[in-house]
């Protein structure tokens, strides 16, 4: 009687095990990218029909009082402010999607041409001011954790909450106060103006007092969630285990609690990104920076209700992509969430 052995079970080598592994993050970051997509579709509507809501007539506010009726009828009809909200949206967002962020109202110039500059610097002051905060927030998070409830902790934790608490503004007046006209006088400009066509690095002093203000705005808020994290890491049981294995605590922290506590802080981190997008309108405004913050002020003051459609969908895909940068991200630097996509 002749005897078959059973198939033995197929295997996943590391090989096959890692293409499921990425396949799992490319649907996921598809699902992100789609998400993301529908977000600022909406968005889009939302923000062309409050400003569509807004008081004011963009051709009276460009004459002036003065202005005859056939004047405003005659910008009304060359920028097609009378025809149907349907339409001007649809010609709006299709604009959109190929680039183009249409022509202003106050100008009649195109958008980016006008917008550009601003927008450069804005990032510049952005970039400046994350490079400063992130990094920090995360080094005071983790050592307030590894020295809880010690004499660092609890000193952290308590300016942490008052500074999280005051608005930008505030914090931008005191800076000026100290460092520009009452303590200080004169150690740091007061205002931080770019003259036209020059970078915003041609002089760094100007954009110091900005870039604390801003610091000081996000660095709270990720500090005390990643001390949070690397608590309640550094009390896993894998933790626990690694210690019990002899493996030395540097290595510990660095190597298993540091990696697994910057996934939820990652979260945190994009939105105060984000929200330095948006938060520059504020600290823009307080120090004369020519930057997309005071163009949203203008377009508001003139009624050029394009261009802060323009700027309000900028600051809304900074939101869409820093937060799927961090999904992303988050993935990658946990070990956990990888294994479930697999």
């Amino acid at each position: 009687m002749s005897t078959t052995l059973p198939e033995a079970p197929a295997v996943a080598g590391p090989g096959r095990r890692g293409v499921r592994g990425r396949g799992g993050v490319a649907r996921f970051v598809l699902r992100r990218v789609l998400l993301g997509a529908l977000t600022l579709a909406v968005i889009s509507v939302i923000v062309f029909a409050a400003t569509q809501l807004l008081p004011g007539d963009p051709a009276r506010a460009r004459l002036g009082k003065n202005a005859t009726p056939a004047a405003v009828a005659a910008i009304d009809q060359r920028l097609g402010l009378k025809r149907p909200a349907l339409t001007q949206y649809l010609d709006w967002a299709g604009g959109l999607l190929h680039g183009n962020l249409g022509i202003s109202l106050a100008s009649e110039h195109p958008i980016w041409d006008d917008l550009g500059p601003r927008v450069y610097n804005s990032a510049f002051l952005v970039l400046v001011s994350a490079l400063f905060s992130i990094p920090l927030a995360i080094l005071i998070g983790s050592f307030a954790a590894l020295h809880r409830d010690g004499l660092f902790d609890e000193i952290s934790a308590f300016v942490q909450r008052g500074l999280a608490a005051l608005p930008e503004f505030v914090v931008g007046l005191l800076l000026i106060a100290l460092f520009a006209t009452t303590v200080f006088k004169g150690l740091l400009p007061a205002v931080s103006i770019i003259p036209p066509g020059a970078d915003p690095y041609y002089d760094l002093s100007k954009i110091w007092l900005p870039v604390a203000t801003l610091v000081a705005a996000v660095t709270p808020n990720v500090a005390l969630i990643m001390r949070a994290s690397m608590i309640e890491v550094l009390e896993s049981d894998y933790v626990e285990m690694a210690r019990l294995k002899g493996v030395p605590e540097r290595q510990v922290v660095w190597r298993h609690a540091l990696p697994n506590a910057l996934g939820p802080a990652f979260q945190v981190i994009a939105l105060n990104l984000a929200y330095l997008a948006g938060g520059v309108i504020v600290v823009e405004s307080v120090f004369s920076y020519s930057g997309i913050g005071v163009a949203m002020r203008d377009a508001v003051l003139n009624r050029d209700f394009t261009t802060a459609q323009a700027v309000a969908m900028m600051i809304a895909a900074v939101y869409v992509v820093t937060n799927l940068v961090a999904d992303v991200a988050t993935i990658l630097v946990t070990p956990r969430l990888r294994t479930r996509l697999q």
